[in-house]
C-alpha cells in the first residue's frame, strides 16, 4: 500500500537504502509518518492533515481500485479506527494515574474518528528514555507499502505480522506507559496497512475477470495471504485487543468475488443491446439473455481453467465461490428483467431461459462443468416463478383465443372465395384440423419444456378455448354460402381428426371435448342429410298412386341416393357409414310413410299389384344400399312385411305377418297396426281380433325391454300414420 511520506528531521518509515526515495504528496501543512521513532520533537505544527489527505493517501494503496473500492476501504479504515480507540482507552485505563491526563489529551483520540490517530504529527509525540517504536519496514529492503503496491502480498503480511506481534509484546510490557500516543500511531499504521492489504485483495479480485486479467502468481499469493491471516488471527483475543482481532479476509475475498460477478453480469445488455431489448420486445430480451449466458459461460470457463488452479494450491475454493457469486448475480438480474417483462412472448423467453438454457446440464458447454442445482438456491424464488407462470398463462389464454379467431377468419375467407376443399388421401380436407393441432401442440410443447404444471395448465386453456370455438365455427359455417356436400364432408373429417388425434396424443385431457366435437359432427351430418331430403322428398309423393303401379318412380330417388353416396366416399369411414345408414333409414321410412298415408285406395287386383310393386321396390332399395355398403340390414324386413299383409290371400296368415313385423320393429305402435289393417279391409271383427293380438305382442315386447330406441333401431316411431 503506497502511503504519502515527507522528509522530516526524525527517522523515516523506509530502509536506509531507500532513504532518498520520496513519494509525491499533496501540499498539506504538517507531516505524516506511517510510523516513527519515539524521539521527542520540539517542533509542533499548527495544523494536521485532515480526512481528505488520508483518503488521498489511502487511495495510493491500490491505484487500480475503483471508486467503489475506495468507499469499501474507507469503511475498513473507520472500523479499524473504532477498534483502535477502544484499545487506546483500555491502554490509558491501565496506565499510571499521573499519565492518564496526558494520554487523554492526545488529539485524534478523544475527538473520535473524524481525525484518526495516524494523522498525529511528530510534535505531539512523547516517549520515555530508551524506548522507541519499530519501523514498518526492515532495515534493508522495501517498505510494507511498496510490497503492497507491487502486490507482494505475502511478504507484506509477514512483515506486518512481525510488527504486530512486537507491538503487542511491547504493549504488554508497558513500554508505552510514558507514550500512549506513540502506541496509537504505530497501531494505526499497522491497521492502515492491513486495510491496504484488504483493499489490494479486492482490487485483484476485480481485475481477475477483466480483459487483462491477473497472473497466477498474484492469485496464489492472495490465497496464501488469506490462509495466513486466518492462521495468525484464529479467534478474537480474550482482552478484545484490536491488533489481534481476526480480519476476516476470507469473507472479504468472497464479498469481492460476489461484487465482481455482479459487475460482470450487469455488463450484459448494456448500451445498444439494452435499448434493443426494450425496443424489440421478446427478440431483444432473447438477445440480451443470450449475451448474458455467453458472458457467464466465458467467465466461468476462465475461472475453471485459470483462476481455480491458482487458488487451489493454497486451498481456497475459488470454483465454488465464483459459482455461487455468478448464480446469485444472474438471479438478481433475472429478477430485474422479470419486473419489466410484458406480454406472453417476453414472459416465455424469460421462463424458458431460466428453465432450459441456464438450467441445462450443457449450459457451460463442457461435460465436466455443470451448474449443480443441489447446493445452489433456485434461480428464481418460488413466489416469483409462480407469479411469472401465472402472468404467462393469463397472456396465453388471450393469445390462444386470438389464434382461434384468426383460424375462423381464414376459414371464412375460403368460404367467401367459394374454394372447393382439397381431397387429401381420398378424403375431403380443410386446414382447420391442422391449424388447431399445430396451435395446441406448439403451446403445450413449449409449456412442457418449462414445467409439467405449466403444461397441464396450457392443456386446460387450449381445451376451454377449443370448446368455445367449435359452436362459433359451426354457426359461422351454417350461415355462410358454402354449405354443400364437399364442405360439409370436410368439416366432418376435421372434427373426426380432432376427436381422435387430440385424445390419442393427450390422453386424459381432452375428454371434455368429446361432447362438443360429437355435437358438431352430428350437426354437419344432419345438414348433409337435409340437403338430400330436400332433393328427394318431392319424388316420394308419386308413390302409392295409380301411376306408381305402371311406372318406375323409385329409380330417380335411388339415382340421387347413389350420387349423394359418392360424396360419402370422401368422408371418414366411420362417419360415412353412420350417414349412409341414416340415408337408408330415411328412404325406408319415407316409403312406408307414403304407404300408410296413401293418396289413393287400392282394391282387388290393384291391391295385389301394389303389393307386388312394394316387394320389387324393397328389393331395389335393399340391393342399392347393400351395394353402397350400408350395414343397416335390419331395415330390409319392413317394406316386405307390409307388402305381405297387403297381398296375403289367406287371411289367417296375416296374423303371422303381424308377428314378424312387431318382432322386428318393436317401436311400431297400435296406430301403425290400424293403418296397415285399414289398407287390407278385412272387416271390423277380424280387424279387432288382429288388433288385440298385436297389442298383446306389443306389451310382451315392452316387458322384455325390446325397445327399438334402446338399440338405436327407430323406424315406425318417426312415422305419423
Amino acid at each position: 500500500m503506497s502511503l504519502p511520506r515527507t522528509v522530516t528531521s526524525g527517522p523515516e518509515l523506509h530502509s536506509p537504502e531507500g532513504a532518498a526515495k520520496k513519494l509525491q504528496t499533496p501540499p498539506v501543512r504538517g507531516t505524516w509518518r506511517a510510523s516513527s521513532e519515539g524521539t521527542p520533537s520540539t517542533h509542533r505544527e499548527d495544523t494536521r492533515p485532515g480526512l481528505g489527505t488520508l483518503r488521498w493517501a489511502f487511495s495510493r494503496t491500490s491505484q487500480r481500485a475503483s471508486g467503489q473500492a475506495l468507499e469499501e476501504d474507507l469503511g475498513l479504515f473507520q472500523r479499524s479506527s473504532r477498534f483502535l480507540f477502544r484499545s487506546l482507552r483500555r491502554a490509558q485505563d491501565n496506565g499510571s494515574p499521573a499519565r492518564q491526563p496526558q494520554a487523554t489529551a492526545v488529539p485524534g483520540v478523544t475527538h473520535g474518528p473524524e481525525v484518526p490517530s495516524r494523522v498525529m504529527d511528530g510534535g505531539q509525540r512523547q516517549s520515555s528514555a530508551g524506548v522507541g517504536p519499530e519501523e514498518l519496514e526492515p532495515e534493508a529492503g522495501k517498505s510494507v507499502a511498496d510490497l503492497i503496491t507491487e502486490r507482494q502480498l505475502l511478504r507484506a503480511f509477514e512483515q506486518l505480522r512481525q510488527l504486530e506481534v512486537r507491538l503487542v509484546a511491547e504493549k504488554a510490557s508497558h513500554t508505552f506507559e510514558e507514550d500512549p500516543t506513540g502506541f496509537a500511531r504505530r497501531a494505526m499504521d499497522v491497521c492502515l496497512h492491513y486495510d491496504g492489504l484488504a483493499a489490494e485483495i479486492g482490487a485483484i479480485v476485480r481485475e481477475t475477470l477483466g480483459p487483462d486479467g491477473v497472473d497466477a502468481a498474484a492469485l496464489g499469493d492472495l490465497a496464501r495471504v488469506v490462509r495466513a491471516e486466518e492462521a495468525a488471527h484464529p479467534v478474537p483475543p480474550a482482552d478484545g485487543d484490536f491488533l489481534l482481532t481476526p480480519r476476516r479476509w476470507r469473507q472479504h475475498w468472497e464479498d469481492a468475488v460476489r461484487r465482481s460477478a455482479q459487475e460482470r453480469v450487469q455488463q450484459a445488455g448494456a448500451g445498444e443491446a439494452r435499448g434493443a431489448a426494450e425496443a424489440e420486445g421478446a427478440s431483444g430480451l432473447a438477445q440480451l439473455l443470450a449475451e448474458l449466458g455467453g458472458l457467464v459461460r466465458s467467465d466461468l470457463h476462465k475461472v475453471r481453467q485459470e483462476v481455480q488452479p491458482a487458488y487451489s494450491a493454497a486451498g481456497l475454493p475459488a470454483w465454488e465461490a465464483y459459482l455461487r457469486a455468478f448464480h446469485g448475480a444472474v438471479a438478481q438480474r433475472l429478477q430485474e428483467l422479470a419486473q419489466d417483462a410484458r406480454g406472453c412472448e417476453q414472459l416465455y423467453v424469460l421462463l424458458d431461459w431460466a428453465a432450459n438454457v441456464y438450467g441445462s446440464p450443457d449450459f457451460l458447454g463442457a461435460p465436466d462443468l455443470t451448474l449443480s442445482t443441489e447446493p445452489l438456491p433456485p434461480l428464481l424464488a418460488p413466489a416469483l416463478w409462480a407469479r411469472l407462470q401465472s402472468d404467462y398463462t393469463s397472456f396465453l389464454e388471450t393469445k390462444i383465443t386470438s389464434c382461434f379467431d384468426s383460424i375462423l377468419q381464414l376459414e371464412q375467407s375460403r368460404w367467401a372465395d367459394a374454394e372447393a376443399p382439397d381431397v387429401l388421401q381420398g378424403l375431403y380436407h380443410t386446414p382447420l384440423s391442422i391449424d388447431v393441432h399445430m396451435l395446441v401442440a406448439e403451446h403445450v410443447k413449449a409449456a412442457g419444456a418449462i414445467s409439467a404444471e405449466l403444461e397441464a395448465t396450457t392443456l386446460c386453456i387450449c381445451t376451454r378455448a377449443l370448446s368455445l370455438f367449435l359452436p362459433r365455427f359451426e354457426k359461422a359455417f351454417l350461415e355462410s354460402k358454402a354449405v354443400n356436400e364437399p364442405h360439409l364432408g370436410a368439416n366432418i373429417n376435421a372434427c373426426e381428426e380432432l376427436r381422435t388425434h387430440l385424445l390419442a396424443r393427450f390422453p386424459g385431457t381432452f375428454e371434455e371435448l368429446e361432447k362438443p366435437l360429437v355435437a358438431a359432427t352430428c350437426t354437419f351430418q344432419k345438414q348433409l342429410l337435409r340437403g338430400l331430403q330436400c332433393d328427394v322428398q318431392p319424388l316420394f309423393r308419386v308413390l302409392c298412386t295409380k301411376a306408381w303401379l305402371t311406372q318406375d318412380v323409385l329409380q330417380p330417388i335411388m339415382d340421387k341416393v347413389v350420387a349423394f353416396a359418392r360424396h360419402l366416399e370422401h368422408v371418414a369411414p366411420l362417419r360415412a357409414q353412420e350417414t349412409l345408414q341414416e340415408v337408408h333409414r330415411y328412404v325406408v321410412r319415407e316409403y312406408l310413410a307414403q304407404v300408410l298415408r296413401p293418396r289413393e285406395r287400392f282394391r282387388g287386383e290393384e291391391r295385389m299389384t301394389g303389393s307386388q310393386k312394394m316387394g320389387l321396390d324393397a328389393q331395389a332399395i335393399g340391393h342399392t344400399f347393400q351395394g353402397l355398403g350400408s350395414e343397416a340390414t335390419w331395415l330390409d324386413q319392413a317394406i316386405p312385411c307390409v307388402a305381405d299383409i297387403l297381398g296375403e290371400t289367406y287371411k289367417d296368415d296375416i296374423r303371422r305377418h303381424l308377428e314378424t313385423l312387431i318382432g322386428s320393429y318393436p317401436d311400431i305402435r297400435r296406430d301403425h297396426v290400424l293403418a296397415i289393417l285399414g289398407l287390407r279391409r278385412l272387416g271390423h271383427r277380424r280387424n279387432q281380433r288382429l288388433l288385440q293380438h298385436a297389442q298383446y305382442l306389443l306389451r310382451s315386447a315392452a316387458k322384455a325391454g325390446g325397445s327399438a330406441a334402446a338399440g338405436g333401431h327407430v323406424l315406425f316411431e318417426e312415422i305419423e300414420p
